[in-house]
């Protein structure tokens, strides 16, 4: 039987966190393993709440499950490395590490489509699940990685640029079949435990946003690929544990992970670039709306606060990468099994 580490990590959202644990056991009944639920240092009570509603709930007797604190909220990237260096302590034979984002609920079949899919495809280290909002509405669940190009192509929103720069569209939406993409969505992510081993976990330099598309680059610049799988489908209530969709003005910790992001894996001229063409489209997009008579949309602020970011991480040291590698945990969880 083929082991699976399965990692939710939480941060204020206790009784998502759980429902979408067991979403997770429910599609792991042909598989072994264990699943964590992390709790990422919530002022809430969520630790002591999943406590209670893992301890009331019932578990496939296959699986360990298991609900940890890792002590700090020191973003996505870290919470689910511990998660993942605390579960494979648990279970060292997992095959695999499933991430499920607290705020969405696999289907039945969802992690059995991802295993046969890369039993299939050796070459595969990372896949990712088809993503469907509560009303059945397509979330972006493929992506190309992102570049100058694509910085342009979307901060600019004008159709004839777009069908020019086709090939550098950065969300591929839902692909007609599955197969190679840059990166996928972190909300469902099957990932190769030897594939963990060699390129590492999340760059921990990241607090929020890019951390999953960086992981997709290295596991690529090491010779591996990202699959998107149509076959494994996910409905994730969308950025419930983030609150993007309701940002009036975009947090900072967005516009550090965009710059380190391109600073680490190209350079900072390139990094400057980008933000150069990013500060050109918006201005021409901004212009045609006004033009149009149309509303001015989105974040407030966006391009002199993202100005102003970059301007300062110019002159700043570029961070070290903080990638984790596979061990015991840097920090002693408190922890709750549930047989």
């Amino acid at each position: 039987m083929t082991d699976i580490l399965v990692v939710v990590l939480n941060y204020k959202t206790p009784e998502l966190a759980v429902k979408a644990a067991q979403s997770a056991a429910a599609a792991m009944k042909t598989f072994g393993g264990a699943i964590l639920l992390v709790d990422n240092d919530s002022p809430d009570g969520s630790f002591q709440k999943m406590q209670l509603l893992t301890q009331a709930a019932e578990w496939p007797d296959h699986l360990d499950v298991h609900v940890l604190q890792s002590g700090r909220n020191a973003g996505f990237g870290a919470g689910n490395n511990f998660g993942i260096q605390a579960g494979l302590q648990i279970c060292p034979s997992a095959e695999f590490v499933y991430i499920l984002n607290p705020d969405a609920q696999a289907e039945v079949d969802a992690i059995e489509a991802l295993v046969a899919y890369m039993n299939a495809t050796p070459k595969v280290a990372i896949a990712g699940s088809w993503v469907y909002g509560e009303t059945g509405e397509n979330h972006c669940s493929a992506f190309r990685f992102p570049g100058l190009a694509s910085e342009f192509e979307a901060s600019i929103r004008f159709g004839p640029i777009t069908r020019l720069l086709k090939k550098h569209v950065l969300p591929m939406h839902i692909p007609e079949v599955s197969g190679a993409v840059g990166w996928i969505l972190g909300a469902s992510m099957l990932v190769r435990t030897s594939a963990l081993n060699e390129v590492g976990l999340f760059d921990e330099t990241f607090f929020l946003y890019f951390e999953e598309t960086d992981l997709c680059l290295r596991a690529y610049r090491a010779g591996y690929e990202v699959h998107f799988v149509r076959e494994s489908r996910v409905c994730h209530i969308g950025s419930v544990a983030t609150g993007m969709g309701r940002w009036s003005r975009t947090p900072s910790y967005w516009y550090q992970s965009r710059w380190y992001y391109f600073s680490k894996n190209h350079s900072r001229s390139y990094a400057i670039c980008a933000t150069a063409l990013n500060v050109v489209g918006t201005s021409l997009w901004r212009l045609r709306r006004r033009i149009e008579g149309k509303p001015i949309v989105g974040a407030k602020r966006f391009l002199r606060d993202m100005i102003a970011h970059d301007l300062n991480a110019l002159f700043q040291p570029t961070p070290n990468a903080t990638i984790r590698s596979l061990g015991v945990p840097a920090e002693t969880s408190l922890q709750t099994s549930v047989e």
